[in-house]
C-alpha cells in the first residue's frame, strides 16, 4: 500500500489552486443520465470521479476527457440494471437511485460504503422514495420500483445532503410538484439546483432549506455546467498555510461558501486578506476583522458571468499575534460542516488556550486526533462528539494513519507542520478526494514523497 513521507517543520511560499469540488461533481454525474449528452467542466481528476464515471460506462453510457478537466457524458443508451458490486465501496453510488427511479421507473443498487466515520443510515432516502409512490425490498441488494411516481411534500428526518440530492435528482425527471422541507443547502447542494435548472427542471429556494421542484419529461435538456470550486480544499490550505507560518496564496476561491471559514480563521487570530475581482472591485482584509465584499450580494449565474474565480483568493501570512484559541463546531450550512473541522482541529493545537470541538454529526470522525496525539497534541477526547485541544504544543513527526478522505488531507497538513519526518498510511482515502495534492504541494516548497 502506497505511503507520504513529509519532511516538516518549514515555512511554504507560492500560490496553491483549489480544485473542482468532489462534493459537487459526484451529483453531477450520476445526474447527467436524466439528460442525453452532458459536458462538465472544472471537474477534478480523482479516484471518486473516475468510479462515478466508471459506472456510467457500465450502464451503457459513454464519457470521453476533452480537457485536462473537462468531461463529455453520454447517456442515452444507458440501461436499467444492477450497479456494479464496485459501487458498494462508493458512499456516492446511493445518488444513482433518484436519477434511475426517474429514468426507468426502478433501481437496483448494492448497500453504499465510503469512509468509516459513523452510523450513515440511508432511512431519509428510501422514505422519501416511498412517500413519492416507490416501493422498496432489502436483501443483499436495495431494489426500488414504481409504476407510477406522485408528487408530494417531503420532510427529511434529518438535513441529509445526498438524500436532498437524490430527490432532486428524481422530481427534476418526473411531471409533478416536490417540495423538500428541511433540506440542505450545502454548496454542492446548491450547484446542483443550477444544473438541473439549465437542463429544464424548475427549482425554487435554492440555498434555502424549503425547495419546490417541478420536473420535466426526460430526457432533460443538454447542458454544458461548472463544478464549484472546493470550499473544503479553500478552507484546508487556508489553514496549511496558517500552521505552517507560511506566505501561502490560495486562488480559484469562490466566496460565496466561505463566509464560515474566514470568521474561524479570524476568531482564531490568522492573518489573511483576501482579494478578488467582481463588478465594483472591492479590497479584502481582515486585520482581525475580515471586510466581505461585493461578491456576496450577486447572484450565482451574475458572478459566473462577471467574476473570473481564478482572481479570487486568500493570502496567508505569518502571523504577527498567538494563534487563538476558539470553538470549533460543525452545524446546518452556512455554518462549518463536518468536513470542515479536522484542518482546524491542527490550527488548535497550535493556539493559545483550550479549544472545544464538537463534531454533532458522526460518532466515529475523532480517530484523527488520536493520530494527533501520537504527534505530540494535547487532546482530551471527552465522548464520541466532542473533545479538548489544548495549545500550543510542538508536533513531531510520527507514523499516521488516514482513515478519511478528510483526515488524510489533516494528517498531511500535521505532518508539514510538524518537527521532523511523517509516514501516511492510508493513501488510498486521499487520492479519493483531492487532485494531484502531491504535486501541487510541492510547487509551494513542501518536501513530500510517495512510497510503495
Amino acid at each position: 500500500m502506497a505511503k507520504l513521507i513529509i519532511n516538516g517543520g518549514k515555512p511554504l511560499n507560492g500560490t496553491v489552486k483549489v480544485s473542482g469540488s468532489k462534493n459537487a461533481a459526484l451529483p453531477l454525474i450520476a445526474g447527467s443520465i436524466l439528460a442525453d449528452e452532458t459536458k462538465l467542466t472544472n471537474v477534478p481528476r480523482i479516484k471518486d470521479v473516475e468510479s462515478m464515471l466508471e459506472i456510467i460506462s457500465y450502464l451503457g453510457g459513454e464519457y470521453k476527457w476533452t480537457g485536462e478537466n473537462e468531461v463529455s457524458i453520454n447517456a442515452k443508451n444507458v440501461k436499467s440494471k444492477p450497479l456494479p458490486e464496485t459501487a458498494r465501496k462508493l458512499r456516492a453510488s446511493i445518488l444513482f437511485a433518484g436519477p434511475m427511479l426517474a429514468r426507468f421507473g426502478r433501481a437496483e443498487l448494492p448497500y453504499p460504503g465510503g469512509d468509516i466515520i459513523g452510523a450513515r443510515p440511508l432511512d431519509t432516502h428510501t422514505n422519501s422514495f416511498i412517500t413519492l409512490g416507490a416501493g422498496i425490498c432489502h436483501g443483499e441488494s436495495m431494489c426500488l420500483s414504481a409504476e407510477m411516481l406522485s408528487g408530494g411534500k417531503i420532510v427529511l428526518e434529518e438535513s441529509s445532503v445526498t438524500a436532498t440530492e437524490n430527490i432532486l435528482l428524481l422530481a427534476s425527471g418526473i411531471e409533478k410538484e416536490v417540495e423538500i422541507r428541511l433540506a440542505a443547502a450545502e454548496p454542492h447542494v446548491q450547484n446542483l439546483c443550477h444544473f438541473l435548472v439549465a437542463c429544464g427542471a424548475q427549482i425554487s429556494g435554492i440555498g434555502t432549506t424549503t425547495l419546490k421542484i417541478h420536473g420535466r419529461k426526460l430526457p432533460l435538456k443538454n447542458t454544458t455546467h461548472a463544478v464549484i470550486p472546493d470550499e473544503l480544499e479553500a478552507s484546508a490550505f487556508a489553514v496549511l498555510g496558517a500552521v505552517t507560518k507560511s506566505n501561502l496564496t490560495i486562488s480559484g476561491v469562490d466566496f460565496e461558501y466561505l463566509d464560515s471559514v474566514l470568521l474561524q480563521l479570524e476568531k482564531m487570530n490568522v492573518n489573511f486578506s483576501c482579494f478578488g475581482n467582481s463588478i465594483n472591485p472591492a479590497p479584502f482584509h481582515n486585520s482581525n476583522g475580515f471586510v466581505k465584499n461585493s461578491l456576496h450580494n450577486i447572484s450565482s449565474s451574475t458572478r459566473q458571468e462577471h467574476i473570473s474565480l481564478e482572481r479570487c483568493g486568500i493570502k496567508i501570512m505569518p502571523p504577527d499575534n498567538p494563534y487563538r484559541a476558539f470553538r470549533i463546531q460543525s452545524g446546518l450550512y452556512p455554518k462549518l460542516v463536518t468536513d470542515h473541522l479536522p484542518p482546524f482541529v491542527v490550527l488548535a493545537t497550535q493556539a493559545d488556550g483550550t479549544s472545544l470541538v464538537h463534531e454533532w454529526l458522526y460518532e466515529a470522525r475523532q480517530s484523527y486526533i488520536r493520530e494527533l496525539m501520537k504527534m505530540g497534541a494535547n487532546a482530551v477526547i471527552m465522548d464520541p462528539h466532542r473533545a479538548l485541544i489544548i495549545g500550543p504544543t510542538p508536533l513531531y513527526g510520527k507514523e499516521v494513519t488516514s482513515f478519511d478522505i478528510r483526515s488524510g488531507m489533516t494528517m498531511v497538513i500535521a505532518a508539514l507542520a510538524a518537527t521532523g519526518q511523517t509516514t501516511i498510511t492510508g493513501v488510498e482515502h486521499i487520492d479519493r478526494g483531492y487532485e494531484k495534492l502531491e504535486e501541487r504541494l510541492k510547487n509551494i516548497g513542501a518536501d513530500i514523497i510517495r512510497t510503495e
